[in-house]
């Protein structure tokens, strides 16, 4: 009997164990995060299931007790890099704390950005070489959308998505200057996301983390019984730029 007890509490021992380093696992190195919108279409699709890297950026402890507004004090570690252009971030959302948003950092802090007739421009040169694509038709949006490839000065290499014939609230916008320790944050696809043209800058206190790789990704538009074909299969450990 004594020894059927030792066992029992080794058992729950371990468990709380494993318990105490998933969690911190989840506070300081990665978090798991699913793509609930379209703004970052087609880099990232509703579904899309993210691992985000959390201590790239410097992570940091839990700023409030879980499911309540009540804020306790937190630590944020020494950061391995500072945010870049390019870089797709996870961030508290600035309006609501509560809430994680997912975008493309365009513009670091001190520099000056402005759109054109829908051409971003950071310290007055163009975001990158931009390639035309194609056009294509999206029932989902019930647009057509022209498609760019954007190749920065900084190495990164992505597509944008713009809608055609029709012009944003900000297609012109501008120039701003991008206040100290904070980020300008903008969706891929451009003409359907609320980022920092409609909400602000984005303070760096408010990072959680880089996205890294999809580690899966569930196509919820298709009916339930065509379940093999409901995971997107080519997405599976795609690595996110």
């Amino acid at each position: 009997m004594h020894r059927k007890k030792n066992i029992i509490r080794e058992y729950v021992e371990a468990f709380g164990v494993a318990i105490i380093a998933a969690l911190i696992l989840r506070m300081l190195v990665i978090q798991a995060f699913r793509i609930p919108t379209g703004s970052m279409k087609d880099t990232l699709l509703v579904g899309d299931m993210l691992l985000v890297n959390k201590f790239v950026y410097g992570a940091q402890t839990i700023v409030r007790i879980p499911y309540t507004d009540i804020k306790i004090p937190s630590i944020r570690f020494p950061a391995l890099k500072e945010p870049g252009r390019g870089d797709i971030i996870v961030f508290k959302y600035p309006k609501d704390e509560k809430l994680d948003y997912i975008k493309r950092c365009i513009a670091l802090s001190g520099d000056t950005l402005e759109i054109r007739e829908g051409n971003v421009f950071v310290n007055g040169q163009p975001e990158g070489d931009i390639t035309f694509l194609e056009k294509a038709w999206d029932p989902e949006e019930s647009q057509n959308i022209n498609y760019y490839q954007v190749n920065t000065p900084d190495g990164y290499e992505y597509t944008i998505r713009k809608y055609v014939g029709t012009k944003s609230r900000y297609y012109n916008y501008g120039p701003v200057v991008v206040p100290e320790d904070h980020l300008f944050m903008m969706g891929d696809n451009r003409d359907n996301s609320a980022d920092s043209r409609y909400w602000g800058f984005m303070p760096k206190k408010n990072l959680v983390g880089q996205a890294l790789v999809i580690y899966f990704s569930w196509d919820g538009s298709l009916p339930s019984w065509q379940i093999f074909h409901k995971i997107r299969w080519d997405r599976l450990f795609g690595i996110i730029r």
